[in-house]
């Protein structure tokens, strides 16, 4: 315990010194407060006459501060704006965070030197990954307490009870999914000894399951079960469930409907797609938030799961190599 809070400590000196991470701060930073000043300017000039607006009449008195984190069109996926946003770069952050944790030390010959030391193995990988997860909370809640801030003095709405419980949900479902792809390319620094490579195989797959995915699940679940003109509605149920189930092999679908339902309580109604025809009785109703916790919980455990995995993987990986001297 004391080998892996001594690599703890010197992992987060080495994070908050380093100028690739002040800049990749600012630049986080930089456009979490453009998306809050976009979605202030369209609360504020949204107009109030037809309910598929951005200010919908029963959020005046309720949930109307999430507006902060959900403006945007309330219909199609991935539409979100400060969501969004989080929901792709997200990944990235995690995967700079792990894909060099342990190839680095090792290419280095510094690995050999830190293990003479008393310091065990799994003190060396669990401090690592316990900073990085540390690094990547702290720069999460950050934007989004900042974000709120500012929202409160140009809105000056005060959050509800519920409304901060919801954003602090939401803050933690995406530390727990920064923390998948973090224990993905963690896996990948243990595997490979060559840095680019751990790195250009992460992000390939980020890209793949993050923007391209998503479009692909519902071409595929044509091929496999199309629907023809005039074809029987059960058989488009049938087709759209498959086009769903495709779609959330990707952790990112995971992450959106999760956060869907906490941080916007009219979208916990939908699944992937909405006719316009019903969306207006959906703005009516929005879930609570028990409503909204019994949505989001199988999606949360398969993310957390995912982590798991892909950390005892590596962290099993990792226990078992030969680590050489020289």
């Amino acid at each position: 315990m004391k080998g892996a809070l001594t690599v703890f400590r010197k992992e987060i000196g080495d994070y908050f010194s380093s100028k690739i991470f002040l800049i990749l701060l600012a630049l986080i930073y930089i456009a979490g407060l453009g998306f809050a000043y976009l979605s202030i300017q369209a609360i504020k000039s949204a107009p109030m006459s037809t309910n598929q607006t951005l200010l919908v009449k029963v959020f005046i008195d309720e949930m109307f501060f999430l507006k902060l984190f959900t403006v945007g069109e309330l219909k199609a996926i991935m539409t979100f704006n400060f969501v969004r946003f989080f929901g792709a770069f997200i990944p990235l952050i995690g995967i700079l965070f792990g894909f060099n944790a342990i190839n680095s030390e090792r290419n280095s010959g510094n690995i050999s030197r830190l293990l003479a030391q008393p310091i065990y193995r799994d003190s060396l990988i669990n401090g690592k990954f316990l900073a990085g997860i540390t690094t990547l909370t702290i720069m999460i809640s950050s934007i989004v307490f900042i974000v709120m801030g500012i929202g409160l003095r140009a809105i000056g709405v005060p959050p509800s009870s519920e409304e901060i419980l919801r954003i602090l949900i939401f803050i933690f479902i995406c530390i727990i999914y920064g923390m998948f792809w973090m224990s993905l390319s963690m896996l990948f620094s243990v595997l490979m000894r060559n840095v680019a490579a751990a790195i250009l195989t992460a992000i390939p797959i980020w890209l793949f399951l993050t923007f391209f995915w998503p479009y692909i699940a519902p071409q595929l679940a044509n091929q496999i079960l199309p629907v023809a003109d005039g074809a029987t509605l059960a058989t488009q149920l049938k087709n759209l469930s498959l086009s769903v189930d495709l779609m959330r092999i990707s952790p990112f679908i995971l992450f959106y409907e999760a956060t869907a339902a906490i941080i916007d309580p009219t979208l916990g109604h939908l699944s992937l797609a909405v006719s316009d025809s019903d969306l207006s009785k959906l703005i009516a109703n929005p879930l609570s938030l028990n409503q909204s916790f019994i949505q989001i919980w199988p999606q949360l455990i398969v993310i957390i799961m995912l982590a798991i995995i892909c950390f005892a993987v590596s962290y099993i990986i990792f226990m078992k190599q030969e680590i050489r001297s020289t």
